[in-house]
């Protein structure tokens, strides 16, 4: 207990080191600019306290639950050497994670409001959620046979920008967004752990090189996923349009 106290405290610690550049970039635009307290300074004061406290806590809780968990589920599926469990697995974590996402739950949230409804916030996480299930699984046979990711990145780029040509212009920022919220709090440790988990336990594999890339890598598919969606939905509404 005490050894976990301790490594709270210094996880709270290295929270309010993170915070510090936002509250003086704050401090310092109102003093210098507006040259007055900003109107409830007490209760930002305890929000950051509060936010330093969470971050400390969510880390102690990735320490003690989620990265060993990752590894474990990774090494003892990898010495039964079934790839499509693997996969399976890969798929399942990478759909779970994202869809729990609180981060992608807001801008689907936002997309439902600002749309009025023309886009439903539910379909919107299943369909990324969908996507990166895909790429873990695909990540996984990619550290599975030990192909470099930077070709895998490549060919994910030269899609994101093809499609992006395609889409519709209003739904592109909201492809992008869509993208960069599902590497966030929750998918980023599981996704992380699976990767080194998987790359500790496959003969050859180095986890620094084979274990990470597969958050950026998760990163780049819901973005094309999403403009698919998109120019597949437009398609169907304008064959509509002409049939009636």
């Amino acid at each position: 207990m005490a050894e976990q106290l301790r490594d709270f405290a210094h996880a709270f610690l290295h929270a309010l080191r993170n915070l510090m550049p936002i509250i003086v970039v704050v401090v310092a635009f109102q003093a210098l600019l507006f040259r007055e307290w900003p109107d409830g300074g007490l209760s930002i004061a305890i929000g950051l306290l509060i936010v330093a406290i969470g971050v400390a806590l969510f880390l102690q809780g990735l320490e003690l639950s989620i990265f060993p968990v990752g590894k474990r589920l990774a090494n003892q599926f990898a010495r039964r050497g079934s790839m499509p469990l693997l996969m399976a697995f890969g798929f399942a974590i990478g759909f779970s994670a994202v869809v729990a996402e609180p981060a992608l739950i807001a801008v689907a949230e936002q997309a439902y409001e600002i749309s009025e409804g023309r886009i439903d916030a539910l379909t919107l996480r299943l369909i990324v959620a969908t996507s990166v299930g895909l790429v873990m699984a695909l990540g996984v046979l990619r550290v599975i046979l030990g192909h470099p990711i930077h070709w895998y990145m490549i060919v994910g780029y030269i899609l994101v920008v093809a499609v992006t040509f395609f889409a519709p212009e209003e739904i592109v920022g909201l492809a992008y967004d869509s993208g960069g919220v599902t590497t966030n709090i929750v998918t980023v440790p599981l996704i992380a752990a699976l990767g080194i988990g998987l790359a500790s336990s496959i003969r050859g594999r180095n986890p620094l090189i084979d274990g990470f890339g597969l958050i950026a890598f998760a990163s780049i598919f819901p973005i094309v996923t999403v403009m698919s969606y998109a120019i597949l939905m437009e398609r169907v509404a304008h064959w509509r349009e002409r049939q009636s």
